[in-house]
């Protein structure tokens, strides 16, 4: 098993920035891409950004491109999601998954392990 933990949201003005974080612990060496996900109330789950661990391609929905960026430390196993110029529409639990197959993948189903996720809210 895979433990993941995020942290790093909270409440911010639009324009503002945040960088959310994301350890993982347990068998992390199954791990082969790493995914930041979100969910707006009455939305399904999105990906946001994803990047794979040994090759480090990234991967970035369209409405999130030149705003945020997807980093990974592995010695740390940790993964980052900086978000900057914040929007309203951004608002949202954002979670982040790893994924045990090779390959990036916007579909949630594909991803092994998930987070508790954490609250991103920007303000108008």
């Amino acid at each position: 098993q895979m433990q993941l933990v995020e942290s790093g949201g909270g409440l911010v003005q639009a324009g503002g920035s945040l960088r959310l974080s994301c350890a993982a612990s347990g068998r992390t060496a199954s791990r082969n891409a790493m995914g930041w996900f979100r969910q707006a109330p009455g939305k399904e789950r999105e990906i946001v950004a994803g990047i794979g661990w040994s090759t480090g391609s990234t991967y970035y929905t369209d409405s999130v491109k030149g705003r945020f960026t997807i980093s990974k430390d592995n010695a740390k196993n940790t993964v980052w999601l900086q978000m900057d110029s914040l929007k309203p529409e951004d608002t949202a639990v954002y979670y982040c998954a790893a994924k045990r197959t090779l390959g990036i993948s916007r579909t949630s189903a594909l991803y092994d392990y998930w987070g508790q996720g954490t609250q991103v809210t920007v303000s108008s």
